[in-house]
Protein backbone atom coordinates (compact mmCIF):
# COMPACT_ATOMS: atom_id res chain seq x y z
CA UNK A 1 0.00 0.00 0.00
CA UNK A 2 1.48 3.39 -0.93
CA UNK A 3 2.35 5.86 1.90
CA UNK A 4 -0.38 8.24 0.75
CA UNK A 5 -3.13 5.61 0.88
CA UNK A 6 -5.07 5.65 4.12
CA UNK A 7 -6.34 2.30 5.39
CA UNK A 8 -9.96 1.68 6.31
CA UNK A 9 -9.00 1.12 9.96
CA UNK A 10 -6.86 4.29 10.06
CA UNK A 11 -9.66 6.30 8.45
CA UNK A 12 -12.27 5.10 10.94
CA UNK A 13 -9.92 5.78 13.84
CA UNK A 14 -9.06 9.27 12.59
CA UNK A 15 -12.69 10.23 12.25
CA UNK A 16 -13.51 9.03 15.73
CA UNK A 17 -15.69 6.17 14.60
CA UNK A 18 -16.90 4.04 17.48
CA UNK A 19 -15.45 0.65 18.21
CA UNK A 20 -17.41 -2.44 18.97
CA UNK A 21 -18.10 -4.19 22.12
CA UNK A 22 -16.98 -7.74 22.64
CA UNK A 23 -18.22 -10.08 25.23
CA UNK A 24 -16.56 -11.64 28.07
CA UNK A 25 -18.06 -13.43 30.90
CA UNK A 26 -16.63 -12.67 34.29
CA UNK A 27 -14.45 -15.71 33.77
CA UNK A 28 -12.85 -17.48 30.84
CA UNK A 29 -15.03 -20.49 31.33
CA UNK A 30 -18.12 -19.60 29.36
CA UNK A 31 -21.43 -20.69 30.89
CA UNK A 32 -22.04 -24.04 29.31
CA UNK A 33 -24.81 -26.53 28.75
CA UNK A 34 -23.40 -30.07 28.85
CA UNK A 35 -24.35 -32.96 26.64
CA UNK A 36 -28.01 -33.97 26.88
CA UNK A 37 -29.30 -37.48 27.36
CA UNK A 38 -30.32 -39.27 24.19
CA UNK A 39 -33.50 -37.53 23.00
CA UNK A 40 -34.05 -39.49 19.81
CA UNK A 41 -37.13 -41.35 21.00
CA UNK A 42 -38.92 -38.58 22.87
CA UNK A 43 -41.99 -36.76 21.48
CA UNK A 44 -41.00 -33.15 20.78
CA UNK A 45 -43.50 -31.37 23.06
CA UNK A 46 -43.99 -33.92 25.84
CA UNK A 47 -40.69 -33.50 27.63
CA UNK A 48 -38.45 -30.68 28.78
CA UNK A 49 -36.04 -29.28 26.24
CA UNK A 50 -32.39 -30.23 26.39
CA UNK A 51 -31.44 -26.57 26.05
CA UNK A 52 -33.30 -23.30 26.57
CA UNK A 53 -32.27 -19.96 25.11
CA UNK A 54 -33.85 -16.56 25.85
CA UNK A 55 -33.34 -13.70 23.41
CA UNK A 56 -33.46 -10.57 25.56
CA UNK A 57 -32.04 -7.09 25.95
CA UNK A 58 -29.50 -7.05 28.76
CA UNK A 59 -26.87 -4.83 30.36
CA UNK A 60 -23.36 -6.12 29.66
CA UNK A 61 -20.42 -4.90 31.72
CA UNK A 62 -17.42 -4.85 29.38
CA UNK A 63 -15.19 -3.04 31.90
CA UNK A 64 -15.65 -1.59 35.40
CA UNK A 65 -18.12 1.30 35.26
CA UNK A 66 -18.58 0.64 31.53
CA UNK A 67 -21.87 -1.09 30.80
CA UNK A 68 -23.63 -1.30 27.48
CA UNK A 69 -27.07 -2.53 26.50
CA UNK A 70 -27.33 -5.30 23.90
CA UNK A 71 -29.65 -8.04 22.73
CA UNK A 72 -28.19 -11.29 24.06
CA UNK A 73 -28.82 -14.96 24.63
CA UNK A 74 -29.71 -15.70 28.25
CA UNK A 75 -28.63 -12.24 29.36
CA UNK A 76 -24.92 -12.79 28.76
CA UNK A 77 -22.26 -12.33 26.15
CA UNK A 78 -21.18 -14.56 24.62
CA UNK A 79 -24.24 -16.75 24.71
CA UNK A 80 -23.88 -20.06 26.57
CA UNK A 81 -21.44 -22.58 25.16
CA UNK A 82 -23.61 -25.40 23.81
CA UNK A 83 -21.97 -28.82 23.70
CA UNK A 84 -23.72 -31.31 21.44
CA UNK A 85 -22.80 -34.83 20.43
CA UNK A 86 -22.63 -35.63 16.74
CA UNK A 87 -25.61 -37.70 15.66
CA UNK A 88 -27.54 -37.39 18.94
CA UNK A 89 -30.86 -35.59 18.50
CA UNK A 90 -31.45 -32.49 20.63
CA UNK A 91 -34.41 -30.31 21.51
CA UNK A 92 -33.96 -26.55 21.95
CA UNK A 93 -36.58 -24.11 23.20
CA UNK A 94 -35.96 -20.55 22.01
CA UNK A 95 -37.89 -17.78 23.74
CA UNK A 96 -37.97 -14.33 22.18
CA UNK A 97 -38.41 -11.79 24.96
CA UNK A 98 -38.03 -8.81 22.62
CA UNK A 99 -40.52 -6.80 20.53
CA UNK A 100 -38.98 -7.96 17.23
CA UNK A 101 -39.42 -11.33 15.44
CA UNK A 102 -36.09 -13.17 15.43
CA UNK A 103 -34.08 -15.77 13.55
CA UNK A 104 -31.45 -17.94 15.25
CA UNK A 105 -29.01 -19.40 12.74
CA UNK A 106 -27.09 -22.63 13.47
CA UNK A 107 -23.97 -21.61 11.60
CA UNK A 108 -21.94 -24.41 10.02
CA UNK A 109 -24.44 -27.18 10.70
CA UNK A 110 -26.14 -29.37 8.11
CA UNK A 111 -29.71 -28.92 9.28
CA UNK A 112 -33.10 -28.67 7.51
CA UNK A 113 -34.37 -25.29 6.31
CA UNK A 114 -37.03 -25.10 9.05
CA UNK A 115 -34.22 -25.23 11.64
CA UNK A 116 -31.39 -23.34 9.91
CA UNK A 117 -32.58 -19.89 10.95
CA UNK A 118 -32.76 -17.76 7.79
CA UNK A 119 -35.92 -16.02 6.62
CA UNK A 120 -34.63 -16.15 3.03
CA UNK A 121 -34.85 -19.96 3.24
CA UNK A 122 -38.37 -19.66 4.73
CA UNK A 123 -37.36 -20.67 8.25
CA UNK A 124 -40.26 -19.61 10.53
CA UNK A 125 -39.51 -16.59 12.70
CA UNK A 126 -39.42 -16.81 16.48
CA UNK A 127 -42.31 -14.43 17.17
CA UNK A 128 -41.92 -11.38 19.40
CA UNK A 129 -42.67 -12.45 22.98
CA UNK A 130 -43.14 -15.96 21.65
CA UNK A 131 -41.34 -19.29 21.46
CA UNK A 132 -40.15 -21.92 18.98
CA UNK A 133 -39.18 -25.47 19.85
CA UNK A 134 -36.79 -27.01 17.37
CA UNK A 135 -35.57 -30.59 17.17
CA UNK A 136 -32.54 -31.53 15.10
CA UNK A 137 -29.52 -33.81 14.91
CA UNK A 138 -26.25 -31.85 15.25
CA UNK A 139 -23.67 -32.41 12.51
CA UNK A 140 -20.89 -32.27 11.51
CA UNK A 141 -18.57 -32.52 14.51
CA UNK A 142 -16.39 -29.57 15.43
CA UNK A 143 -16.52 -25.90 16.40
CA UNK A 144 -19.72 -24.20 15.17
CA UNK A 145 -21.75 -21.30 16.54
CA UNK A 146 -25.19 -19.75 16.68
CA UNK A 147 -26.20 -16.16 15.99
CA UNK A 148 -29.03 -13.93 14.91
CA UNK A 149 -29.80 -13.81 11.22
CA UNK A 150 -31.92 -10.67 11.33
CA UNK A 151 -31.03 -8.01 8.81
CA UNK A 152 -30.02 -4.69 10.33
CA UNK A 153 -29.76 -2.29 7.38
CA UNK A 154 -28.78 1.05 8.84
CA UNK A 155 -29.96 0.13 12.36
CA UNK A 156 -26.76 -0.47 14.30
CA UNK A 157 -28.65 -1.82 17.30
CA UNK A 158 -29.91 -4.81 15.32
CA UNK A 159 -28.43 -7.92 13.71
CA UNK A 160 -24.95 -8.97 14.79
CA UNK A 161 -24.10 -5.44 15.89
CA UNK A 162 -25.60 -6.53 19.22
CA UNK A 163 -24.74 -9.50 21.38
CA UNK A 164 -26.54 -12.43 19.75
CA UNK A 165 -23.55 -14.73 19.29
CA UNK A 166 -22.73 -17.97 21.08
CA UNK A 167 -20.30 -20.88 20.56
CA UNK A 168 -21.26 -24.47 19.77
CA UNK A 169 -19.03 -27.51 20.02
CA UNK A 170 -20.23 -30.78 18.49
CA UNK A 171 -18.26 -33.67 19.93
CA UNK A 172 -17.35 -36.53 17.64
CA UNK A 173 -17.40 -40.14 18.72
CA UNK A 174 -13.60 -40.08 18.74
CA UNK A 175 -12.19 -36.83 20.15
CA UNK A 176 -8.38 -36.76 19.63
CA UNK A 177 -7.70 -35.05 22.97
CA UNK A 178 -4.04 -34.23 22.30
CA UNK A 179 -4.12 -31.26 24.67
CA UNK A 180 -4.46 -30.51 28.39
CA UNK A 181 -7.47 -28.20 28.27
CA UNK A 182 -9.53 -26.10 25.89
CA UNK A 183 -10.56 -22.44 26.00
CA UNK A 184 -13.19 -20.74 23.83
CA UNK A 185 -12.58 -17.13 22.77
CA UNK A 186 -15.18 -14.94 21.07
CA UNK A 187 -13.82 -11.76 19.48
CA UNK A 188 -16.40 -8.97 19.28
CA UNK A 189 -16.72 -5.21 18.94
CA UNK A 190 -19.48 -3.05 20.38
CA UNK A 191 -20.79 0.53 20.24
CA UNK A 192 -20.88 0.88 16.44
CA UNK A 193 -21.10 4.13 14.51
CA UNK A 194 -21.36 4.96 10.81
CA UNK A 195 -18.57 6.75 9.01
CA UNK A 196 -17.40 7.29 5.44
CA UNK A 197 -14.94 4.48 4.88
CA UNK A 198 -11.42 4.25 3.59
CA UNK A 199 -9.78 1.24 1.97
CA UNK A 200 -9.54 -2.11 3.74
CA UNK A 201 -6.03 -3.39 4.42
CA UNK A 202 -5.39 -6.65 2.56
CA UNK A 203 -1.66 -7.15 2.94
CA UNK A 204 -2.18 -9.98 5.46
CA UNK A 205 -3.56 -12.39 2.83
CA UNK A 206 -1.53 -14.66 0.58
CA UNK A 207 -1.32 -15.25 -2.30
CA UNK A 208 -1.72 -11.52 -2.99
CA UNK A 209 -2.20 -11.79 -6.74
CA UNK A 210 -5.06 -9.74 -8.17
CA UNK A 211 -6.86 -10.08 -11.49
CA UNK A 212 -6.16 -7.05 -13.69
CA UNK A 213 -9.56 -7.20 -15.39
CA UNK A 214 -11.42 -7.20 -12.04
CA UNK A 215 -9.33 -4.33 -10.71
CA UNK A 216 -9.94 -2.23 -13.80
CA UNK A 217 -13.68 -2.88 -13.59
CA UNK A 218 -13.90 -2.00 -9.88
CA UNK A 219 -11.72 1.08 -10.07
CA UNK A 220 -13.55 2.36 -13.14
CA UNK A 221 -16.93 2.06 -11.37
CA UNK A 222 -15.63 3.87 -8.29
CA UNK A 223 -14.03 6.60 -10.38
CA UNK A 224 -17.30 7.22 -12.23
CA UNK A 225 -19.24 7.36 -8.96
CA UNK A 226 -16.86 9.86 -7.38
CA UNK A 227 -16.86 11.95 -10.58
CA UNK A 228 -20.64 12.24 -10.17
CA UNK A 229 -20.13 13.76 -6.73
CA UNK A 230 -20.86 10.66 -4.65
CA UNK A 231 -18.97 10.31 -1.36
CA UNK A 232 -17.58 6.95 -0.37
CA UNK A 233 -20.25 4.63 1.01
CA UNK A 234 -20.83 4.17 4.70
CA UNK A 235 -18.66 1.87 6.76
CA UNK A 236 -19.00 0.90 10.42
CA UNK A 237 -16.43 1.63 13.11
CA UNK A 238 -16.50 0.75 16.80
CA UNK A 239 -15.65 2.25 20.16
CA UNK A 240 -15.18 -0.88 22.27
CA UNK A 241 -13.39 -4.14 21.56
CA UNK A 242 -13.63 -7.29 23.63
CA UNK A 243 -12.67 -10.92 24.00
CA UNK A 244 -15.41 -12.93 25.70
CA UNK A 245 -17.22 -9.69 26.43
CA UNK A 246 -14.46 -8.01 28.44
CA UNK A 247 -12.01 -5.34 27.37
CA UNK A 248 -8.27 -5.89 27.76
CA UNK A 249 -7.13 -5.69 31.43
CA UNK A 250 -10.74 -5.82 32.66
CA UNK A 251 -11.42 -9.55 32.67
CA UNK A 252 -9.92 -12.57 34.33
CA UNK A 253 -6.58 -13.57 32.77
CA UNK A 254 -6.00 -16.93 31.14
CA UNK A 255 -3.94 -18.70 33.80
CA UNK A 256 -1.57 -21.35 32.46
CA UNK A 257 1.27 -23.58 33.60
CA UNK A 258 4.56 -24.09 31.82
CA UNK A 259 4.42 -27.20 29.64
CA UNK A 260 0.64 -27.16 29.20
CA UNK A 261 -0.85 -27.64 25.77
CA UNK A 262 -3.89 -25.37 25.54
CA UNK A 263 -6.41 -25.79 22.73
CA UNK A 264 -7.92 -22.41 21.81
CA UNK A 265 -11.18 -22.33 19.86
CA UNK A 266 -11.33 -18.80 18.42
CA UNK A 267 -14.46 -17.31 16.86
CA UNK A 268 -14.66 -13.98 15.08
CA UNK A 269 -18.15 -12.92 16.24
CA UNK A 270 -17.91 -9.48 14.62
CA UNK A 271 -20.66 -8.05 12.46
CA UNK A 272 -18.22 -6.48 10.03
CA UNK A 273 -14.54 -6.72 11.01
CA UNK A 274 -11.65 -9.00 10.07
CA UNK A 275 -9.69 -9.87 13.19
CA UNK A 276 -6.18 -11.06 14.02
CA UNK A 277 -4.84 -12.68 17.18
CA UNK A 278 -1.27 -13.14 18.35
CA UNK A 279 0.41 -14.30 21.57
CA UNK A 280 3.99 -12.96 21.75
CA UNK A 281 6.64 -15.62 22.20
CA UNK A 282 4.26 -18.44 21.25
CA UNK A 283 3.01 -20.17 18.13
CA UNK A 284 -0.43 -21.47 17.19
CA UNK A 285 -0.51 -25.05 15.93
CA UNK A 286 -3.62 -24.85 13.74
CA UNK A 287 -5.55 -28.13 13.69
CA UNK A 288 -8.97 -27.06 12.40
CA UNK A 289 -10.60 -24.30 10.33
CA UNK A 290 -14.31 -23.60 10.82
CA UNK A 291 -14.46 -26.71 13.00
CA UNK A 292 -13.06 -29.04 10.32
CA UNK A 293 -9.73 -30.79 10.80
CA UNK A 294 -7.07 -29.63 8.36
CA UNK A 295 -5.01 -32.20 6.42
CA UNK A 296 -1.75 -30.40 7.18
CA UNK A 297 -1.72 -28.91 10.73
CA UNK A 298 0.81 -26.07 10.79
CA UNK A 299 2.44 -23.57 13.14
CA UNK A 300 1.73 -19.86 12.61
CA UNK A 301 2.59 -16.75 14.66
CA UNK A 302 -0.75 -15.00 13.99
CA UNK A 303 -4.32 -16.09 13.38
CA UNK A 304 -6.46 -14.15 10.90
CA UNK A 305 -10.23 -14.60 10.84
CA UNK A 306 -12.88 -13.07 8.62
CA UNK A 307 -16.30 -12.50 10.15
CA UNK A 308 -17.80 -15.84 11.27
CA UNK A 309 -14.58 -17.80 10.70
CA UNK A 310 -13.29 -20.10 13.42
CA UNK A 311 -9.81 -21.41 14.10
CA UNK A 312 -8.88 -24.19 16.53
CA UNK A 313 -5.20 -24.16 17.47
CA UNK A 314 -3.03 -25.72 20.16
CA UNK A 315 -0.55 -23.42 21.91
CA UNK A 316 2.31 -25.07 23.82
CA UNK A 317 2.89 -22.92 26.91
CA UNK A 318 6.67 -22.76 26.78
CA UNK A 319 7.55 -19.09 27.32
CA UNK A 320 6.85 -18.12 30.96
CA UNK A 321 5.77 -14.59 31.74
CA UNK A 322 2.69 -12.41 31.61
CA UNK A 323 1.63 -11.70 28.06
CA UNK A 324 -1.05 -9.88 26.09
CA UNK A 325 -2.85 -12.08 23.60
CA UNK A 326 -4.44 -9.58 21.26
CA UNK A 327 -5.12 -8.09 17.87
CA UNK A 328 -2.08 -7.01 15.90
CA UNK A 329 -3.77 -3.65 15.15
CA UNK A 330 -2.45 -1.35 17.88
CA UNK A 331 -5.55 0.87 18.07
CA UNK A 332 -7.95 -2.05 18.35
CA UNK A 333 -5.84 -3.77 20.99
CA UNK A 334 -5.47 -0.59 23.04
CA UNK A 335 -9.24 -0.14 22.85
CA UNK A 336 -9.85 -3.58 24.30
CA UNK A 337 -9.21 -6.37 21.78
CA UNK A 338 -6.96 -8.47 23.96
CA UNK A 339 -6.73 -10.70 27.01
CA UNK A 340 -3.92 -11.35 29.50
CA UNK A 341 -2.18 -14.75 29.58
CA UNK A 342 -0.53 -15.31 32.94
CA UNK A 343 1.84 -18.16 33.77
CA UNK A 344 1.79 -19.59 37.29
CA UNK A 345 4.08 -17.75 39.72
CA UNK A 346 4.59 -14.91 37.23
CA UNK A 347 3.43 -11.50 38.43
CA UNK A 348 4.62 -8.89 35.96
CA UNK A 349 3.12 -6.14 33.90
CA UNK A 350 1.57 -7.77 30.79
CA UNK A 351 3.83 -7.49 27.75
CA UNK A 352 3.06 -7.10 24.06
CA UNK A 353 5.51 -7.64 21.21
CA UNK A 354 4.72 -7.06 17.56
CA UNK A 355 4.43 -10.10 15.31
CA UNK A 356 6.64 -10.65 12.25
CA UNK A 357 5.51 -8.23 9.55
CA UNK A 358 6.45 -10.62 6.76
CA UNK A 359 3.90 -13.23 7.85
CA UNK A 360 0.88 -13.70 5.56
CA UNK A 361 -2.25 -15.74 6.24
CA UNK A 362 -2.43 -18.42 3.55
CA UNK A 363 -5.19 -21.03 3.63
CA UNK A 364 -3.21 -23.28 1.31
CA UNK A 365 -0.50 -23.94 3.94
CA UNK A 366 -3.05 -26.22 5.65
CA UNK A 367 -3.90 -28.14 2.46
CA UNK A 368 -3.21 -31.69 1.37
CA UNK A 369 -0.04 -31.68 -0.73
CA UNK A 370 0.10 -33.38 -4.10
CA UNK A 371 -3.61 -34.12 -4.34
CA UNK A 372 -5.60 -33.32 -7.47
CA UNK A 373 -8.96 -31.64 -7.18
CA UNK A 374 -11.97 -33.75 -8.08
CA UNK A 375 -13.62 -32.29 -11.21
CA UNK A 376 -17.11 -30.85 -10.59
CA UNK A 377 -20.25 -31.86 -12.39
CA UNK A 378 -21.05 -28.18 -13.00
CA UNK A 379 -19.48 -24.79 -12.33
CA UNK A 380 -21.37 -21.67 -11.27
CA UNK A 381 -19.73 -18.38 -12.24
CA UNK A 382 -20.21 -15.44 -9.88
CA UNK A 383 -18.93 -11.88 -10.04
CA UNK A 384 -19.24 -9.55 -7.05
CA UNK A 385 -19.71 -5.82 -7.71
CA UNK A 386 -20.19 -2.67 -5.66
CA UNK A 387 -22.37 0.32 -6.51
CA UNK A 388 -20.78 3.01 -4.36
CA UNK A 389 -23.11 4.84 -1.94
CA UNK A 390 -26.10 3.94 -4.14
CA UNK A 391 -28.51 2.93 -1.35
CA UNK A 392 -29.08 6.15 0.60
CA UNK A 393 -25.36 6.47 1.21
CA UNK A 394 -24.72 2.74 1.72
CA UNK A 395 -22.90 0.66 -0.86
CA UNK A 396 -25.19 -1.60 -2.83
CA UNK A 397 -23.82 -5.05 -3.64
CA UNK A 398 -24.68 -7.45 -6.44
CA UNK A 399 -23.91 -11.00 -7.53
CA UNK A 400 -23.90 -11.28 -11.33
CA UNK A 401 -25.54 -7.85 -11.47
CA UNK A 402 -28.46 -8.79 -9.20
CA UNK A 403 -28.90 -7.31 -5.71
CA UNK A 404 -30.97 -9.33 -3.27
CA UNK A 405 -34.12 -7.34 -2.33
CA UNK A 406 -33.56 -5.09 0.67
CA UNK A 407 -37.17 -5.59 1.72
CA UNK A 408 -38.77 -8.61 3.36
CA UNK A 409 -39.99 -9.99 0.04
CA UNK A 410 -38.77 -13.44 -1.00
CA UNK A 411 -36.52 -13.75 -4.02
CA UNK A 412 -36.39 -16.67 -6.43
CA UNK A 413 -33.36 -18.95 -6.42
CA UNK A 414 -30.68 -17.98 -8.93
CA UNK A 415 -28.82 -21.30 -8.96
CA UNK A 416 -30.26 -24.81 -9.19
CA UNK A 417 -28.88 -28.03 -7.74
CA UNK A 418 -29.45 -31.74 -8.25
CA UNK A 419 -28.97 -33.91 -5.20
CA UNK A 420 -25.70 -35.83 -5.13
CA UNK A 421 -23.93 -33.69 -7.74
CA UNK A 422 -20.63 -31.91 -7.07
CA UNK A 423 -20.63 -28.20 -7.85
CA UNK A 424 -17.92 -25.56 -8.12
CA UNK A 425 -18.53 -21.89 -7.33
CA UNK A 426 -15.99 -19.68 -9.07
CA UNK A 427 -16.08 -16.31 -7.32
CA UNK A 428 -14.61 -13.20 -8.93
CA UNK A 429 -14.45 -10.09 -6.75
CA UNK A 430 -14.61 -6.83 -8.74
CA UNK A 431 -14.36 -4.70 -5.58
CA UNK A 432 -11.49 -3.69 -3.31
CA UNK A 433 -13.25 -5.14 -0.24
CA UNK A 434 -12.55 -8.52 1.34
CA UNK A 435 -15.69 -10.64 1.44
CA UNK A 436 -16.07 -13.49 3.97
CA UNK A 437 -18.37 -15.72 1.92
CA UNK A 438 -20.70 -18.19 3.66
CA UNK A 439 -22.78 -21.06 2.27
CA UNK A 440 -25.62 -22.21 4.54
CA UNK A 441 -26.37 -25.84 5.44
CA UNK A 442 -23.36 -27.22 3.54
CA UNK A 443 -19.59 -27.36 3.87
CA UNK A 444 -17.31 -26.68 0.92
CA UNK A 445 -13.78 -27.60 -0.14
CA UNK A 446 -11.39 -24.80 -1.09
CA UNK A 447 -10.09 -25.71 -4.55
CA UNK A 448 -8.39 -22.52 -5.78
CA UNK A 449 -7.27 -19.42 -3.93
CA UNK A 450 -5.98 -16.47 -5.96
CA UNK A 451 -4.63 -18.71 -8.70
CA UNK A 452 -3.24 -21.45 -6.45
CA UNK A 453 -4.94 -24.83 -6.70
CA UNK A 454 -5.51 -26.57 -3.38
CA UNK A 455 -7.42 -29.51 -1.93
CA UNK A 456 -8.55 -30.98 1.35
CA UNK A 457 -9.49 -27.80 3.24
CA UNK A 458 -13.13 -27.94 4.33
CA UNK A 459 -14.82 -24.72 5.47
CA UNK A 460 -18.11 -22.85 5.55
CA UNK A 461 -16.66 -19.31 5.30
CA UNK A 462 -13.77 -18.13 3.11
CA UNK A 463 -12.30 -14.65 2.65
CA UNK A 464 -12.28 -13.55 -0.99
CA UNK A 465 -9.74 -10.77 -1.33
CA UNK A 466 -10.17 -7.57 -3.28
CA UNK A 467 -9.92 -8.13 -7.06
CA UNK A 468 -9.19 -11.82 -6.50
CA UNK A 469 -10.65 -15.12 -7.67
CA UNK A 470 -11.52 -18.00 -5.34
CA UNK A 471 -13.15 -21.35 -6.12
CA UNK A 472 -14.90 -23.73 -3.75
CA UNK A 473 -16.55 -27.10 -4.36
CA UNK A 474 -19.48 -28.65 -2.52
CA UNK A 475 -21.75 -31.66 -2.82
CA UNK A 476 -25.49 -31.03 -2.97
CA UNK A 477 -26.43 -33.31 -0.08
CA UNK A 478 -28.93 -31.29 2.01
CA UNK A 479 -32.10 -30.55 -0.01
CA UNK A 480 -33.96 -27.27 0.36
CA UNK A 481 -33.39 -23.58 -0.20
CA UNK A 482 -29.78 -22.68 0.58
CA UNK A 483 -28.57 -19.15 1.25
CA UNK A 484 -25.22 -17.86 -0.03
CA UNK A 485 -23.97 -14.48 1.18
CA UNK A 486 -21.18 -12.26 2.37
CA UNK A 487 -21.04 -12.52 6.17
CA UNK A 488 -20.16 -8.85 6.52
CA UNK A 489 -23.48 -7.52 7.89
CA UNK A 490 -23.25 -4.27 5.96
CA UNK A 491 -22.75 -6.15 2.70
CA UNK A 492 -25.36 -8.85 3.31
CA UNK A 493 -28.01 -6.30 4.26
CA UNK A 494 -27.47 -4.27 1.11
CA UNK A 495 -27.82 -6.89 -1.59
CA UNK A 496 -24.93 -9.37 -1.19
CA UNK A 497 -27.02 -12.56 -1.05
CA UNK A 498 -28.41 -15.17 -3.39
CA UNK A 499 -30.22 -18.50 -3.17
CA UNK A 500 -29.68 -22.05 -4.38
CA UNK A 501 -32.52 -24.54 -4.64
CA UNK A 502 -32.80 -28.24 -5.41
CA UNK A 503 -34.61 -29.38 -8.55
Amino acid sequence: MSPSRISRRQFLSATGALAGMGLAGASLHLPCFGLPPDASSRPAEQTAADYTLHIKTSPIEIAPKRTISATTYNGQFPGPLLRFQEGRQVTVDIYNDTDTPEQLHWHGQMVPVDVDGAAEEETPFIPAHGKRRIVFTPRPAGFRFYHTHNRAGGNLESGQYGGEVGPVYIESKREPGNYDREIFLVLKEFEPKLSRGGDMDQDFLAPMSQVKELKEQGESAMKASRANGMPKGYEVGYKSFTINGRMLYHGEPIRVKQGERVLFHVLNGSATEIRSLALPGHTFHVIALDGNSVPNPSDVPVLWLGTAERVSAIVPMNHPGVWIMGDTANDDRKNGMGIVVEYADQKYKPLWRASPKEFRWNYTRFAKAGVSVTPPDETFEMIFTKDNAAAEGFNRWAINGVSYPMTNQMAPASFHLKQGKRYRIRMRNASDDIHPIHLHRHSFELTNFAGTETAGITKDVVMVGGYQEVSVDFVADNPGLTLFHCHQQLHMDFGFMTLFDYV
